[in-house]
């Protein structure tokens, strides 16, 4: 199997798991904006961006290192015991450290959603470690199952806790909770990691290779932080919580592309560290990035293009009105944010974490800098605005850093031949008429098509021969 094919296989498991639940929790939108309120949302979404924020601080990023260090000994048994064990045992011992910690600190902290913060922190930290070490392990299968039990139990219960129960903010919370639980649960039972996993296995030296690989990727998961949340932090501060809310609901939009694209970089990411040392691997992750530009590139026009049409039946309160104004700006930053991941994919690769914290940092930076001098000025607009440079100039300054490891081209071409319709499509979004609008649309699905007709004709093509395979094989 080719290593394209492998990898869009690879990709087709993983979204098993997610691309339903996903896209189901963002058609719930609807339901999270009608039964609560800007504040209630604004809160829930100011404390899961604390949550990412503790992640990285308190178990500094040991689901990343074991998820890179167990693909280089998959076959390894004793190295692989060495690893799981260690990781989980360490895992285990910080969480009980911080939760004693928080336990005191708590006493001082007025917030009525305060220990939602130290329980989903624990929990989401084992669904994060648990599901890295699936990946590493190449069970992608259990990986999406795992994220199936997350994502499913976190719709259903979403439902349950706001629709029947009416518990506001405090049932999206607990909704989290638990689904994190039961996908670390799930996930350690499948995988039967209490076979691999016990004290002797513990290492302090596997620990030390662990956190020299994975403590500098810790400024860098703050300088994403940064970049996503001190939107929310500076917004919250000048404009209200009632202003986040807002905010919130316009992100929703850019997040289901990320997600998506989270899907594949999953995979690519992987894919990219097993090939990183082959002959032709600059051709080859010059074919991929170039596809995938080309394709969320055509996503995210065709959700800039579709919105005029769709977004008053997605966002039905009132409230929430004028989140639209926001999305064009939050899409066009998303695609930026995809280019760099693509990027960051290679530094995972090559094992240069400082290389992945020292570009994030210089993007933070810019990012609030630019968030605090405009907020005042231009509200909302200066969050999405800064957000939208920060990852531009995150995206330049990397393709031009990865040069030194990996000869990358991209497609210029193709980048002068879309500008055109990108800025046509923004500028309708804001000013032209409903007939306008829906020329753009029209013009935006052929564009795409003929962009990306390889693409789709492969899809196609590999759909098809897997049916005729089935159907040789006595499946129907």
């Amino acid at each position: 199997m080719s290593r394209e094919k492998k990898l869009i296989k690879n990709t087709a498991v993983v979204a098993m798991g997610q691309v339903g639940t996903k896209f189901i929790s963002f058609f719930l939108l609807p339901l999270y904006t009608a039964l609560l309120s800007t504040e209630e949302y604004g809160t829930v979404d100011l404390l899961n961006t604390y949550v990412s924020l503790l992640l990285p601080l308190i178990f500094l990023q040991l689901d990343q290192a074991v998820f890179r260090f167990l693909i280089d000994n998959r076959k390894k048994n004793k190295e692989r015991n060495k690893l799981i064990s260690t990781v989980l045992i360490t895992v285990t011992v910080q969480a009980v450290v911080y939760l004693l910690f928080f336990g005191i600190i708590g006493r001082f902290i007025d917030n009525q959603y305060k220990y939602f913060l130290a329980t989903n922190v624990v929990a989401a930290m084992f669904s994060s470690v648990l599901l890295q070490v699936s990946r590493g392990l190449g069970d992608n299968f259990t990986y999406s199952l795992g994220s199936l039990v997350s994502g499913a139990g976190t719709i259903i219960l979403n439902v349950i806790f706001l629709a029947i129960f009416r518990w506001g903010a405090y049932g999206m919370l607990t909704a989290s909770l638990l689904s994190n639980t039961f996908c670390s649960v799930f996930v350690f039972s499948r995988l039967k990691l209490f076979q691999m996993v016990s004290v002797s296995n513990w290492k302090k030296q596997t620990l030390k290779d662990l956190w020299k690989y994975s403590i500098p990727l810790v400024p860098n998961a703050l300088s994403w932080w940064i970049i996503s949340a001190s939107d929310r932090t500076i917004v919250t501060h000048f404009l209200g919580v009632a202003a986040n809310g807002i905010y919130s609901a316009s992100n929703k939009f850019s997040a289901i592309v990320i997600t998506v694209f989270s899907i594949f970089n999953l995979t690519w990411t992987e894919s990219a560290s097993m090939y990183i040392s082959d002959k032709d691997s600059s051709e080859y992750f010059t074919n991929i990035i170039n596809v995938t530009i080309k394709l969320f590139t055509s996503i995210s026009l065709l959700v800039i293009s579709v919105m005029p049409f769709v977004f008053g039946y997605l966002i039905t309160g009132e409230s929430f009105a004028t989140a639209y104004y926001q999305i064009p700006i939050l899409m066009m930053a998303t695609l930026f944010n995809i280019i760099v991941s693509l990027f960051g994919s290679i530094y995972v690769a090559l094992k240069k974490s400082n290389e992945i914290a020292k570009t994030s940092i210089y993007s933070a930076v810019i990012n609030i800098a630019i968030n605090i001098l405009l907020i005042n000025y231009i509200g909302l607009f200066a969050a999405s605005i800064s957000t939208f440079i920060s990852y531009f100039v995150m995206s330049i300054y990397r393709y031009f850093d990865i040069q030194k490891y990996v000869k990358i081209r991209i497609d210029y071409k193709y980048i002068l031949s879309i500008l055109p319709i990108v800025f046509t499509s923004v500028l309708t979004y804001y000013f032209g008429s409903f007939y306008i609008k829906a020329i753009v649309l029209l013009s935006v699905i052929i564009v795409s098509y003929i962009f990306n007709k390889n693409l789709i004709s492969q899809l196609i093509n590999l759909i098809l021969n897997k049916k005729k395979k089935k159907k040789y094989l006595g499946f129907k």
